[in-house]
């Protein structure tokens, strides 16, 4: 049996333009994750209510030095899928949805010297209005002892060997 390469401690990430490592890369001051996401509150179960009236939509900018440690996270709350789809056709450009991409894009314009390419980043998390985020080690191998994956959380990207940066959902 072969096992498992262990989890390195800087993980690759691919930048896939077009894709949901389209916002990464590198500025003046290190490396950025960013991304608009979609999140439910940790612990929620069905009996808090209608689903996408907890689903709640984020601007997330993650930065990080050129080693890769965490610097910070600007986490911006946009509203909720409820609210997106009510506003959708009521007020249309001032969804959840598109209020997070304008907040994203202010973030990263604010980035000097902002260029979007691979990046490699080290485990982090912070918590933000009861949501976890981060680069998480987990274990999903039959070895329970052994880690062999790492998740982007909330956005639910899978890094895992041959650790070449590209994700799995």
């Amino acid at each position: 049996m072969v096992s498992a390469m262990p989890v390195p401690d800087v993980i690759p990430i691919a930048h896939e333009p077009g894709y949901r490592t389209d916002t990464i890369g590198r500025f003046e001051g290190g490396q950025f994750f960013a991304s608009v996401t979609y999140a439910y509150r940790d612990g929620y179960t069905q009996a808090w209510g209608p689903r996408e009236d907890h689903k709640h939509v984020f601007a997330v900018l993650h930065t990080f030095d050129a080693a890769g440690n965490h610097l910070g996270s600007d986490i911006w709350r946009a509203g909720t899928s409820g609210e997106q789809r009510r506003l959708q056709d009521s007020s249309p450009g001032d969804d959840p949805a598109t209020r997070a991409e304008a907040r994203l894009a202010q973030l990263l314009e604010a980035l000097p010297g902002r260029e979007y390419a691979d990046i490699a980043v080290r485990p982090f998390q912070v918590e933000f209005d009861q949501v976890s985020f981060g680069l998480m080690i987990e274990q999903h191998g039959e070895d329970e002892t052994e880690d062999n994956w790492v998740e982007l959380y909330p956005d639910r990207l899978g890094f895992s060997e041959p650790w070449n940066g590209i994700y799995d959902t």
